[in-house]
């Protein structure tokens, strides 16, 4: 018999990038698959899971903003794009017989429901999968603090990462050959160093609650659940 997971609890940050798959643009159905797949092997593993997906693969205010257009507009059309993300991974999940809601910050009712915290703690312990979209509701700020807002509100255990690299490193390792990847490492040294993991609002959200943040390589099949067994995979960043 498989051994009880680790964490009851998790909130899973995708960005809207790792979906193009080896595209330029849009969504890879194979890849989205795949994610939903590893997603729905973890809920029946009797973790509780909560996910925020970035709309990089469709917009990016920031870059729009550096285009001419303007910012607040931008973030807002990059906050649409994670809608549509996240509806794309709803169907995803229960093409596979799982069951998910799409909860926004911005008030969509045609398309999903909007967010309310004591709702979606509901559709966790219903054993839902919550895919919590338009980031903060808010422009200048990144779907990285979205999801680490959203997993203090919910109370999740643990907020996990999903990127194309095995962890943290002290530098890129693709311009240093020598540098060095971290198992462990303090918000602080995060912060001090400019590790670049997340950006530096979300970085200290979890810092002042406690919450501890890993991050992983989700391109190796299989990580999530060694990660919910409890295996040191990537790198985690945590106070202690």
């Amino acid at each position: 018999m498989a051994a009880k997971p680790k964490y009851q609890r998790i909130l899973l940050k995708l960005s809207g990038e790792a979906l193009m798959g080896s595209g330029d643009y849009g969504i890879d159905p194979a890849v989205i698959g795949r994610i939903a797949d590893e997603i729905l092997e973890a809920r029946t593993f009797g973790v509780e899971i909560g996910v925020v997906i970035g709309g990089g693969n469709i917009f990016r205010g920031a870059g729009l903003a550096e285009a001419g257009m303007d910012r607040v507009t931008g973030d807002h059309m990059g906050m649409l794009a994670t809608v549509m993300n996240a509806l794309a991974m709803q169907d995803a999940v229960e093409k596979r017989g799982g069951f998910a809601r799409v909860m926004s910050a911005l008030q969509i009712h045609d398309v999903c429901e909007d967010f309310i915290r004591r709702r979606a703690i509901r559709h966790l312990e219903k054993g839902r999968i919550v895919l919590f979209a338009g980031g903060t509701g808010n422009p200048f700020f990144t779907t990285d603090s979205a999801a680490a807002l959203r997993a203090i509100e919910v109370g999740a255990d643990l907020l996990l990462k999903a990127t194309k690299v095995d962890g943290v490193y002290s530098a890129d390792p693709k311009k240093k050959k020598d540098a060095q990847r971290f198992e462990h490492v303090s918000y602080e040294e995060v912060i001090a160093r400019n590790l670049k993991v997340m950006d530096t609002a979300a970085i200290a959200l979890c810092r002042d609650h406690g919450l501890p943040l890993r991050i992983y390589d989700m391109t190796r099949e299989g990580n999530l659940m060694r990660i919910l067994r409890g295996e040191p995979v990537g790198t985690l960043v945590s106070n202690g």
